[in-house]
């Protein structure tokens, strides 16, 4: 026997792929209901959510070593079916021998003091649904998600997980493909991720857009200082805003027109065409206010502002 076969023969990566892909297409008469990982390109994952997934897996010390050895069985194909439910993975993994090896991960539901921080935390940021599991949300709520043992990813303490593979080591690279295959599906269907964590994203939007709501009553029930008060405006201008209708100095066939000019009212009979001339079309000429009139609207304007200010201020004192 020579020194090299003592070592297993070396597969190439094609020769993988082409493996796992006959297995798959074997199970397939047997099975209608697999759900294989299919990666297309180098990237395992492209969206935010299966991104997320992958990046909270290799920031804990505890997986970091051994989970980057699944990389290249999830990129071959080797996942031949994953299924995602409330709390629990099941997956089959083509590996050595002829026979898928199966992967059993349990992940703990998402504990319920954890998610009422989560959607606190998420307060008026967010809109709809389709913008979550989009992805598309401020930064803020990235760092509320990804927040380590407080976020919405879990740690390593709540997941376990079993492979019937005869690999001693706690992490196999059967586990470790079936993790990344996660990230993987959540590409396709975001959603799983809140069903594997056990919450209910309806709960979430509805919470931020009440608590959005709220913010914007309260906003609206607050007086601005720049609202002129109706006694304020009857000083300025001289006239009485809370009379009948009918005592209007306007009401009425008889009314006279009402030209200020320096704080002054003046009062004239209203003007009418000479000979009932109308102008093409049909309508009748509209008629032109005094020239003073005209002349002195700029000083009107100003001293209306002023009168403003001055109400304002005089609010603002007492």
């Amino acid at each position: 026997m020579s020194f090299w076969s003592r070592f297993p023969r070396y597969v190439s990566k094609a020769e993988k792929k082409a493996s796992a892909e006959k297995k798959l297409n074997q199970l397939k008469k047997k099975r209608q209901d697999l759900r294989p990982v299919i990666i297309e390109g180098s990237a395992i994952a492209r969206t935010w959510w299966g991104k997320a997934w992958n990046k909270n897996l290799e920031r804990y010390a505890d997986y970091s070593n051994r989970i980057g050895r699944g990389r290249s069985y999830v990129r071959c194909g080797a996942v031949l079916d994953l299924q995602i439910n409330a709390g629990e993975i099941k997956a089959l993994v083509h590996g050595s021998r002829a026979k898928p090896y199966s992967i059993n991960i349990k992940i703990k539901k998402l504990n319920r003091n954890t998610w009422q921080q989560v959607t606190s935390g998420c307060a008026g940021m967010l809109e709809t649904l389709e913008e979550l599991l989009a992805g598309k949300f401020p930064k803020g709520l990235e760092e509320v998600f990804m927040q380590r043992d407080a976020g919405l990813f879990p740690s390593p303490k709540e997941i376990d997980f079993d492979c019937s593979c005869p690999d001693w080591a706690s992490m196999c690279k059967h586990v470790a493909a079936a993790l990344y295959g996660i990230g993987a599906r959540l590409d396709e269907d975001p959603s799983l991720f809140f069903t594997l964590r056990g919450v209910d994203t309806g709960d979430l939007i509805s919470r931020t857009v009440s608590s959005k709501a709220e913010s914007l009553l309260k906003k609206a029930s607050k007086k601005s200082s720049r609202i002129i008060e109706d006694s304020d405006l009857s000083a300025v201008f001289g006239i009485d805003l809370a009379g009948e209708a009918g005592s209007s100095p306007l009401a009425g066939d008889s009314a006279k027109e009402i030209f200020v000019a320096d704080g002054v009212r003046k009062a004239g009979p209203r003007k009418t065409v000479k000979g009932g001339a109308k102008k093409k079309g049909g309508s009748a000429r509209a008629v032109k206010p005094p020239k003073k009139f005209v002349a002195k609207k700029g000083a009107v304007k100003r001293k209306v502002k002023r009168a403003s200010k001055a109400a304002a201020k005089k609010r603002a004192t007492t």
